[in-house]
């Protein structure tokens, strides 16, 4: 329950705090490249339930869904704000919708997508599956999109196990840092 108010409070507070700058990305994602201005995806959440995501667009509307890093040549889809929105993490923002709807957690394992097998069957079989999906998390403190699927879960694992407030202010402010140096992120 406190965990829950917690992220009620700090997302609807950054949500009005950062109204403004939603809006120019908005504005500059129309000006930027055709399509919708929110990405919508199937991902995985409490339970192994489905759900929608949302994020800023970064990619043209061409792109298939699948992992970034499974696109071949990804930079061919990424929209020039796209780059920069994913350096800095702002693409992540809407997801506070999400938060907000109860369908997501400020920190837990990331959602992943529907078709992201082995990832799902790892987490589900060391238990990761029985807590909500995470803006941030263990793993994207770890490595992110460096590390393998194995690892990922493992970390999932590890913050399943151990997590409390102190642990998931910890994880806040490494994501804080993280997302200032753009450490461990790819944005093609």
């Amino acid at each position: 329950m406190i965990k829950r108010s917690f992220d009620l409070l700090i997302s609807l507070i950054t949500f009005i705090l950062m109204l403004p700058v939603l809006l120019l990305i908005a504005v500059a994602i129309k000006l930027d490249s055709p399509g919708p201005i929110i990405f919508r995806q199937k991902r995985v959440g409490l339970n192994n339930q489905f759900f929608t995501i949302y994020k800023f667009r970064t990619m043209r509307t061409d792109t298939p869904d699948v992992p970034t890093h499974l696109l071949g040549d990804p930079s061919q889809y990424v929209s020039r704000l796209g780059r920069w929105l994913r350096k800095t993490s702002l693409d992540e923002l809407p997801q506070l919708v999400n938060i907000m709807l109860g369908q997501m957690t400020l920190v837990g394992p990331r959602p992943a997508l529907y078709n992201q097998t082995e990832l799902i069957e790892l987490r589900t079989a060391y238990g990761v599956h029985k807590v909500r999906p995470g803006l941030t998390g263990w793993a994207q403190v770890n490595g992110r999109d460096e590390i393998s699927d194995l690892e990922k879960a493992q970390y999932d694992q590890y913050y399943v196990e151990h997590r409390n407030f102190l642990f998931d202010l910890k994880i806040l402010t490494k994501t804080c840092q993280h997302v200032v140096s753009a450490k461990g992120v790819r944005t093609q």
